[in-house]
């Protein structure tokens, strides 16, 4: 009772009006300090990686980095019939006086028709890094906008990737409201449902949105230390509701059956301090869990997941203060309210409900064996389709339709094939040598001229003091395409290493393509690293929380099934296009990059909450003298339905990001979703009792447990001695 989720409880229960201003303030104080300091977007330096970082690295230094590039499309308004050349020359005109004049724009290229007449573009170039065009884009659409109203005869249209990347912004926000507008309901519903009274199911959910606002305000100051890539906030209302509602519903929990088993000889503070000192420790393990196994991501050496750690570390912290301070003032404030209630009616306490045990959890008591065997051997069958995973990262031409400028996008494309993709040979050396290299890039783009997977007109530029020089070589296939990757590895390989490389100095490729190839690579090589930190980092907390070698295996190898198998039901899933019209996407025949990785670390963070809160429930029998079989059998089916209810609210959150329009998340969400429900009702309820079953006593090596009073016993004996 002296350990410090039980101060905290403590001091919030006996001043719990003093604590909730004190949270709210908290809150305030957070989100202001975020929004004075602002956010630190991630720069295109920090996305770099591989061969294709290195050669932007060596462009910027030179002046020569890809520029934000918007592109005017003008033709016909049936886009079949051949424009008029006359016609088409004067909108284009007039489209580059309108840019020209606008103090957003670097340069206008001339303008150019596409092979068959029907169609003329402009390319706008625009000032500032290549990320920074999707903020100053409105001015360049605006004008647009205009040209068009005083051609309604045609169709002139603009698109690019700052008008993209925009668009991209804005579907995702309206995508993310609608998702908290499915799970939000969901979630209250559930907690309804769970405790019967709106008070005890809105604390929950009142919690985890005000740790979710404090969180958004905490990353943004942590933003200045690691740069944010604009997932943030996504990962903070993904994690955040789950977690923050999950470490809420232990406790309320715990402390609703406290009372039962009370039966009025407990005062509200006496309930919430029993409740912080087993559920309260199980809340903080669980939490550091989760923040020590996101931070994993920060060894992969990317901006996109080291902001993924940064807001899941600081969400799920928050959510545990938030746990241990202001929820025990609500309940005990809550909790006071009830007992006066109560005596004015003269209502009886409610009787403590005996231990349950489900029929899947006696099913398993009766034959463990064969419960083991089948369990496993369905997860290992679902993980199957994992060693046909194939991983890409998500081209531009992935996004959803939905998106602004992507229609446009595909008829600028179908006229001008040359524009789908680039590759940028950057090169460095001394400047006497700037001709020689000049002219090695020229034999260079000679030698690819006839390549299928490079034609149109490349372009040689070379920095003001000629140490750094760029050859653009358009490519006319999607990044994604077999025959865009084919040249890349034709450039790598044969072109350079013919002309550029025979002058020893340094160079490199980058562009579309290469970023697109050289992003999963990077992935796959950082993989074995992270899953090894994480299988170690797993192991070491189970040991550390539960005094157990043998368990912290089990939870690796559990951890492991648990992974595999929702991997192993995505790559069916949406490698194929079976699932197309139930998911609503479109398939591309691989996985996100970025999923895998990201699946990995967060399911095994969230895995230990329901893990933690299992086996400290199993713990707690033994150290009362209960035989070991027993203790399985009541510690699971006393936790039994709150890690159901709690794994619905997770399933809930998860699966709403698969209504999200874009594919990546939708694999995120529906992995996640797919991982909570086999860890709580495989995982926790069959495969983790019957193991413990089998094991008996030897599931607590080395730790022999004495039969000593639980910290739960304990605390009761000295809170009924002093009431």
């Amino acid at each position: 009772m002296t350990n410090y989720p039980v101060r905290m409880a403590r001091w919030s229960a006996g001043h719990p009006w003093r604590a909730i201003a004190g949270w709210f303030l908290f809150v305030v104080l957070c989100l202001g300090a975020g929004i004075a300091a602002g956010s630190n977007p991630a720069t295109s330096a920090d996305f770099g990686v591989g061969e294709a970082g290195r050669a932007e690295a060596i462009a910027r230094e030179g002046g020569l980095a890809q520029r934000p590039v918007e592109r005017v499309l003008i033709e016909n308004r049936s886009g079949s019939a051949a424009l008029d050349r006359t016609e088409g020359a004067a909108v284009a005109g007039e489209v580059a006086r309108r840019m020209r004049a606008l103090p957003e724009v670097r340069s206008v290229a001339g303008p150019v028709w596409s092979k068959d007449g029907r169609a003329v573009r402009v390319d706008v170039t625009m000032k500032g890094a290549e990320l920074d065009g999707k903020k100053h884009v409105d001015p360049l659409r605006a004008q647009t906008a205009e040209v068009r109203r005083a051609h309604p005869g045609l169709r002139v249209e603009e698109t690019g990737g700052p008008s993209i990347s925009q668009g991209v912004d804005k579907l995702r926000g309206s995508d993310l409201s609608r998702t908290e507008m499915i799970a939000l309901p969901i979630t209250l519903l559930t907690l309804l449902f769970v405790f019967r009274s709106v008070a005890m199911a809105t604390v929950p959910l009142l919690l985890a949105l005000s740790s979710i606002v404090a969180s958004v305000g905490l990353s943004m100051l942590a933003s200045h230390v690691f740069p944010d890539a604009g997932v943030g906030t996504n990962i903070i209302l993904l994690i955040g509701l789950a977690v923050g509602v999950d470490y809420t519903l232990f406790y309320l929990k715990r402390e609703r059956e406290e009372r039962a088993r009370a039966q009025g000889w407990l005062s509200p503070q006496a309930l919430v301090e029993l409740a912080a000192a087993t559920s309260g420790r199980a809340v903080v393990l669980s939490g550091l869990a989760v923040a020590v196994s996101s931070a994993t991501l920060f060894l992969a050496d990317d901006v996109i997941f080291s902001s993924i750690a940064t807001a899941a570390i600081v969400v799920t912290l928050v959510a545990v203060v938030s746990s241990l301070t202001v929820l025990p003032a609500l309940l005990a404030a809550l909790g006071a309210r009830a007992e006066r209630r109560a005596a004015r009616r003269n209502k009886p306490q409610p009787a403590p409900k005996p231990v349950r045990h489900n029929a899947l959890l006696r099913l398993t008591a009766r034959r463990p064996v064969a419960v083991l065997a089948v369990a496993s051997v369905a997860l290992l069958a679902l993980a199957a389709p994992l060693l046909g995973m194939r991983l890409t990262d998500m081209g531009r031409e992935t996004h959803s339709r939905q998106t602004q400028s992507m229609p446009t996008f595909d008829r600028l494309n179908a006229a001008f094939p040359e524009v789908k993709a680039a590759h940028q040979v950057v090169v460095r050396a001394s400047a006497d040598r700037a001709d020689e290299v000049a002219a090695a890039l020229r034999a260079l783009a000679a030698e690819a001229k006839d390549d299928p997977g490079m034609n149109g007109t490349s372009t040689l530029r070379t920095s003001a003091d000629h140490r750094v020089s760029s050859l653009d070589l358009p490519v006319p296939h999607y990044v994604s395409t077999q025959p865009a990757q084919d040249s890349l590895e034709r450039l790598r390989d044969r072109y350079l290493p013919d002309t550029v490389g025979k002058l020893g100095v340094e160079a490199a490729v980058t562009g579309d393509v290469a970023r697109y190839a050289d992003y999963p690579a990077h992935q796959k090589q950082k993989l074995p690293l992270i899953i090894g930190a994480l299988l170690l980092v797993t192991f070491l907390m189970t040991v550390w929380a539960f005094r157990s070698v043998v368990l912290g295996v089990v939870g690796v190898v559990l951890n492991l099934l648990s992974a595999g198998a929702s991997l192993g039901v995505l790559t069916l899933t949406f490698q194929g296009s079976w699932a197309e019209g139930l998911l609503d996407f479109d398939s591309t025949g691989t996985i996100g990059s970025r999923v895998p990785l990201f699946l990995f670390v967060i399911l095994f963070g969230l895995s230990m909450d329901y893990q933690v809160f299992v086996i400290s429930r199993i713990k707690e029998g033994v150290r009362r003298g209960v035989p070991a079989r027993q203790a399985v059998l009541d510690g699971v089916g006393s936790s039994a339905g709150v890690v159901t209810s709690a794994a619905f609210v997770m399933v809930t959150v998860f699966a709403s990001f698969v209504s999200l329009h874009f594919i990546e998340m939708k694999q995120i969400g529906f992995s996640l979703a797919v991982a909570v429900l086999l860890d709580a009702f495989v995982i926790r309820v069959l495969i983790l009792p019957a193991l413990m079953l089998l094991l008996g006593e030897r599931s607590w090596w080395p730790w022999r447990g004495a039969r000593t009073a639980s910290p739960e016993t304990k605390a009761t004996r000295s809170l009924m001695n002093v009431g």
